[in-house]
């Protein structure tokens, strides 16, 4: 979708690396600790980070990984270093460790459903990477997660990618996290690169798991907040606004709260 008029990249550079080194200060830690899969969120997080000034630890984690995602990663954090001399970066091979997992586990016939548990799996062995890497360096875990994602379509794993200290990026919608990334010279092919999430072998594009575009994806969500409903579309349109209304519907209980119940006080 096209970009806001009144979208400042500088201004909103700069607001969101203040933000971020005024909670660091404030919560007395060190730093940040990003994972970097290859895509234009890690890669713009890692950025907004760096730029604080605070170490700044960039960590891949590949599971079976598509080559295509290692050199993008590769090439984004070799150029965040020869840039900013407060980040440094490891890499923790988690291939053994995702598959001695699955070979403890039982399997289940329906090929789809093991798919994505594995795939859920794989984030949340991340996720635990990251809090290890934070916990012995005391850094903050980044959260890559972008607006539509975080708060339209529940594209996350729950406690994986979504299990995270500070979420830097997520009022921004996909269009502003590439319009930002650009303006802070993310390496082009991964400006490029189709949205994936890296967690299936087969290199499955954001699109193809969702069915719709992120910029279809931004679309609908605003017509959700404009209060459309699905009766107003029609052909491409309304399958988008369909897909986007479902995957929110769904993926609520990422978004809210975690319930509890509430004993009533006679009872306790």
């Amino acid at each position: 979708m096209p970009i806001s008029e009144t979208f400042n990249p500088e201004k909103i550079n700069q607001h969101i690396v203040n933000w971020l080194k005024e909670y660091a200060t404030n919560a007395k830690v060190n730093g940040f600790v990003i994972g970097i899969s290859g895509g234009i969120d890690s890669a713009l997080t890692s950025t907004l980070c760096a730029q604080t000034g605070l170490p700044t630890l960039c960590v891949e984690m590949p599971i079976h990984q598509h080559q295509s995602h290692v050199n993008r990663a590769v090439e984004h954090i070799t150029q965040l270093k020869n840039r900013f001399p407060n980040v440094s970066d490891i890499r923790t091979d988690l291939t053994p460790v995702f598959d001695a997992f699955s070979n403890q586990v039982e399997q289940n016939d329906d090929r789809k459903t093991l798919d994505i548990t594995l795939a859920n799996t794989r984030a949340r062995l991340r996720m635990t990477t990251l809090y290890y890497h934070a916990g012995i360096r005391g850094l903050l875990v980044a959260g890559t997660g972008n607006k539509v994602e975080d708060f339209g379509v529940g594209f996350y794993t729950k406690y994986g990618d979504g299990g995270v200290d500070v979420s830097p990026i997520a009022d921004l919608v996909k269009s502003e996290v590439k319009a930002l990334a650009k303006f802070l010279q993310v390496p082009d092919s991964i400006l490029v690169a189709k949205p994936s999430d890296g967690l299936y072998e087969n290199d499955l594009s954001d699109e193809d798991q969702i069915g719709a575009s992120y910029d279809e994806l931004e679309w609908a969500m605003q017509q959700v907040e404009l209060g459309k409903t699905a009766d107003e579309f029609s052909g491409r349109e309304a399958d988008v606004y369909k897909i986007y209304k479902r995957l929110n519907t769904i993926n609520q209980h990422k978004m809210n709260p975690i319930p509890v119940c509430v004993i009533p006080k006679e009872l306790k």
